[in-house]
């Protein structure tokens, strides 16, 4: 099975003591961190970066150091296939480095990769994330209240 690493980052922002979770909306209906393919010249955390910047348009943004988490699934690359095609699509495990990313600013501008986007709560970004992404979104949200004193 093919491999692929990508980079992305947990985008949060703090409004009234409370951090509100930056999800993209992908026109295949699911919700997700900022991510993409990781360049062979550029580390993990640069590819997070230019990830970061290119799907959302946010140019001041933060990593905290201390926190680095992976998410780890297998899909099919069905993308641009129809009928038989798809069925046939193969298989590729993915690893996705996740930095933490703190802004202030609320304004997004969504790359051609999404529909949408939307600032939430913990409360209610768990609820939209795929099962792969929830543990680490979890190890985030401890992180940004201890890291905060929230």
């Amino acid at each position: 099975m093919p491999r692929e690493n990508s980079a992305g980052a947990i985008v949060f922002r703090i409004k009234d003591n409370t951090p509100y979770y930056l999800l993209l909306h992908y026109h295949s209906g699911h919700w997700e961190f900022p991510r993409g393919h990781a360049e062979k010249e550029e580390t993990q955390e640069q590819s997070a970066r230019r990830e970061v910047e290119e799907e959302t348009g946010l140019k001041d943004f933060k990593i905290l150091p201390g926190f680095k988490g992976y998410t780890k699934f297998s899909f099919r690359r069905v993308y641009g296939l129809q009928g038989e095609a798809r069925k046939k699509a193969p298989w590729v495990f993915k690893i996705v480095t996740l930095y933490l990313a703190e802004t202030g600013t609320e304004e997004i501008k969504i790359s051609h990769e999404h529909k949408g986007f939307a600032w939430l709560t913990y409360e209610d970004a768990i609820k939209k994330l795929a099962k792969d992404a929830k543990k680490v979104f979890a190890e985030a949200h401890e992180f940004v209240m201890s890291q905060k004193n929230l």
